[in-house]
C-alpha cells in the first residue's frame, strides 16, 4: 500500500479493515497513531514506540503488516489521510451533546462512510457483480438481522423492474437454497462483519454447488470474503454508542442502489416497461381500497 497506488481517502478504510487481524498490542499501536493530536511527518519512530509501549521493531512490523513498506510510508499515509476533510468529519458522540451536535455528528459520519466507500469500491468487481445479477436465472440473498433487511430492500427494488430475487434469513433455509443452485445462478451473502457463520456456510455451499457468489461486507479479509467470488466492501468508522453498523448500512445501501441501476441499465427498456407494470398494479390496488 503506497500513496502512489492508493486514493488517500482509502488509507483509513484499508487500515480499519485490517484491525480485526491485529493482536491487541498491535491494535494499540495503530490506535496510538490515529488518536495522537498533532500527528505529522516529523514524528519519529522512537516516539511512537514509547507512547505505545512497544519496541521500534514492533512498530515497523505493524506498518508492514498493514501493507506499507515501513514506518515512514505508514506515517506519511496517515498524515496525508488525516488532513482530508472527510477524515475530519468523524467525531465521537458524547452524552453532553446537544440535539444539533448529535445530528451533525451522525450525518457527518454517514457522509464519511459514503466518501470512503466510494474510494475503495473496485469498479471491475462492481461491473462483474452487475453482469452476474442481470444474467442469473436464480438470485438468492442470505443475511440475518440488519443484513437481512438490506437484502430485502434490494430484492424489492429488483422486483420493481421484473428481476426476481429470494431472501433467506434462516440458516436451514439458506442451506436448502444453496444446495439447489447451479452454474446459472448467483448467491449473495450480506454480513457487516463477514463473520456470520450461517451466511458463510450458505455461500460456501452455493459456490460448491456451482453458483457464482457475491459478498457484501465491511471487511475484505473476512471469512465471508474468502469464500466469495466477488466482494463489494463498505467502510465506516465506528463509535462506542453507534458502532460501525449504522453508517456501514447506509454505505451498503448505496452500493446496492448503484448495482440496481447498473442492472436496470443492461436492458433499460425492459426495466422501464416492468417498472410501469408493477407500479400500475400497486396504484390500482390502492385505488380499489380507497387509500
Amino acid at each position: 500500500m503506497t500513496l502512489t497506488s492508493l486514493d488517500l481517502k482509502a488509507v483509513g478504510p484499508r487500515i480499519r479493515m485490517m484491525m480485526p487481524h491485529l493482536t491487541p498490542l498491535e491494535a494499540k499501536v495503530v490506535e496510538t497513531v490515529f488518536g495522537r493530536r498533532g500527528f505529522d511527518e516529523t514524528i519519529p519512530l522512537k516516539q511512537i514506540a514509547e507512547e505505545a509501549g512497544v519496541s521500534e521493531a514492533m512498530v515497523v512490523k505493524i506498518a508492514k503488516k498493514l501493507g506499507f513498506s515501513g514506518y515512514r510510508d505508514f506515517r506519511t499515509a496517515v498524515y496525508e489521510y488525516s488532513r482530508l476533510p472527510t477524515a475530519e468529519m468523524h467525531q465521537e458522540l458524547s452524552v453532553d451533546d446537544s440535539s444539533a451536535e448529535i445530528v451533525q455528528k451522525v450525518f457527518r459520519t454517514s457522509i464519511q462512510a459514503l466518501e470512503e466507500t466510494l474510494a475503495i469500491l473496485d469498479m471491475d468487481d462492481f461491473d462483474r457483480a452487475a453482469d452476474l445479477l442481470y444474467r442469473a436465472q436464480n438470485r438468492d440473498f442470505y443475511g440475518v438481522g440488519g443484513s437481512a433487511q438490506i437484502a430485502r430492500d434490494v430484492s424489492h427494488k429488483f422486483l420493481r423492474i421484473g428481476i426476481r430475487a429470494s431472501v433467506y434469513d434462516d440458516s436451514h433455509m439458506m442451506l436448502m437454497s444453496a444446495s439447489l443452485l447451479g452454474a446459472d445462478d448467483i448467491a449473495v451473502g450480506f454480513s457487516h462483519s463477514g463473520n456470520t457463520s450461517a451466511v458463510i456456510d450458505a455461500i460456501h455451499l452455493a459456490r460448491k454447488s456451482g453458483a457464482r457468489t457475491l459478498a457484501i461486507t465491511n471487511y475484505d479479509n473476512s471469512p465471508l470474503a474468502a469464500v466469495a467470488d466477488i466482494v463489494l466492501c463498505s467502510t465506516a468508522q465506528g463509535s462506542p454508542l453507534m458502532g460501525e453498523n449504522a453508517a456501514a448500512r447506509i454505505a451498503q445501501l448505496n452500493i446496492l442502489d448503484a448495482l440496481f441501476v447498473a442492472v436496470a441499465q443492461r436492458d433499460y427498456q425492459a426495466a422501464e416497461r416492468n417498472l410501469g407494470r408493477t407500479m400500475s398494479a400497486v396504484t390500482s390496488k390502492r385505488r380499489d381500497r380507497g387509500t
